[in-house]
């Protein structure tokens, strides 16, 4: 082999170990842009959940409080006739009336 065609062979090495250095490089650039822009995206979307929930708690508290006054309702009701309810069940239970089934 001549001088001439080792010269070319070292620089086509060169050229190769470059290149796969380059390459590494360029991957490695790219995972770290990757994982910025992930971080990035997922402070983003902390910050959105975290606005948007509050609303949403604030609704949910809101129709909490309305349902419990709507059971509040309903169980004074409840009391307030009761005692007409117990007594027509009893009245209709010990005064039974049977009829005739009725065929269609």
């Amino acid at each position: 082999m001549c001088q001439a065609e080792r010269e070319a062979s070292k620089i086509v090495q060169k050229a190769r170990e470059f290149r796969t250095k380059r390459v590494k490089e360029a991957r490695d650039e790219a995972k770290n842009e990757i994982a910025s822009y992930k971080s990035q995206k997922e402070e983003e979307f902390k910050k959105f959940e975290a606005e948007h929930s509050q609303g949403n708690q604030q609704a949910e508290d809101e129709a909490n409080k309305e349902a419990e006054k709507q059971i509040q309702l309903i169980k004074e009701a409840g009391k307030k006739s009761q005692a007409g309810v117990v007594k027509n069940l009893l009245a209709a239970v010990l005064e039974a009336k049977p009829q005739p089934a009725v065929r269609a």
